[in-house]
């Protein structure tokens, strides 16, 4: 691993000022981050990682009013166990449950599961190998290379690599705001694949806490290889509101969490087992897989019906 500079914040908004040349990157739990250091997959390295685990106040779970605020630094673990959260936003609580291994659990948070990198093979291959279009290059090697876990909705910026992350569907699917140093902006609009980052955060921009609206009815499914501790090869979230209301929204297929407006379009009845049915399948009519993963596209469909049902 490359050498860098230690910084342990004391709030949110000096974390932001010191990364705000672009030299100095945030730490929360280290889960990702460490590991991508330690593989050397960028061309260009930070000078300084500023610890957030430092700044107090940062890890709440509170009700306020029609919502819920969650502090980035909140454990996955505590999300996850949380009756508040349960009640209210279940498929938050059931996808913070889905996320990796208890130790990992234990240690990252809701921030940085939030906000980590993609887990495409050739973005982060060691040593830079792959100098793809996130990097600075000129293609995606998924485009025509081996692309079994990569988006069936088509590229970001000519991007094929697939969200990874598991409570960012169910955020997305239960209308969450996410509140950094700078703004707040809507989960729908947070995601995507932008450089190093999967998301639209800027330098010198830190994400505080989470704003998630209270849920009538809302749930939580996910298929992966090693059902105990593997990211999603699909995860698909599902939020009822208050005014019947019915979000859908798949993790897995596209760099971003993918809401399916199809699908949505076939629950304006209710949900029940037919509507659910025909929302799996709507809900990948405009797929577009690539040459080695249309077999996505059934599990997805299956996860839709399956998650709805949930909920029916």
């Amino acid at each position: 691993m490359k050498h860098f500079k230690h910084m342990q914040a004391s709030s949110a908004d000096q974390a932001a000022s010191e990364a705000a040349n672009g030299t100095a990157w945030v730490m929360a739990g280290g889960t990702d981050l460490l590991g991508t250091l330690k593989d050397e997959i960028f061309p260009e390295y930070p000078e300084t990682v500023i610890d957030l685990k430092t700044i107090p106040d940062m890890d709440g779970i509170s009700e306020d009013g029609d919502e819920l605020r969650i502090g980035a630094l909140a454990k996955l673990s505590d999300v996850a166990e949380s009756d508040t959260v349960k009640t209210h936003c279940a498929a938050l609580a059931q996808a913070a449950a889905r996320v990796a291994s208890p130790t990992i659990r234990h240690m990252g948070t809701l921030g940085g599961n939030v906000c980590q990198m993609h887990r495409c093979w050739y973005f982060r291959v060691p040593d830079d190998r792959f100098h793809c279009k996130r990097k600075g290059g000129k293609t995606c090697p998924a485009r025509i290379g081996d692309n079994r876990y990569h988006s069936i909705f088509g590229d970001d910026g000519g991007c094929f690599a697939s969200s990874s992350h598991d409570t960012a569907p169910a955020l997305v699917a239960l209308g969450a705001t996410v509140v950094t140093t700078k703004r707040e902006i809507p989960a729908e609009e947070f995601f995507g694949a932008h450089g190093h980052r999967s998301n639209v955060l800027e330098d010198g921009e830190v994400v505080k806490e989470f704003r998630v609206p209270k849920a009538a009815k809302s749930a939580f499914q996910k298929f992966a290889l090693r059902k105990s501790i593997d990211f999603p090869v699909v995860n698909c979230a599902v939020a009822q509101g208050p005014d019947g209301a019915t979000r859908v929204v798949l993790g897995g297929v596209y760099p971003a969490p993918w809401r399916s407006k199809e699908a949505e379009a076939e629950l304006s009845g209710g949900v029940n087992e037919q509507s659910a049915a025909k929302a799996g399948e709507a809900a990948v009519s405009v797929a577009k897989p690539l040459g080695k993963n249309a077999y996505k596209i059934d599990i997805a469909r299956t996860l839709v019906k399956r998650t709805l049902t949930d909920i029916a």
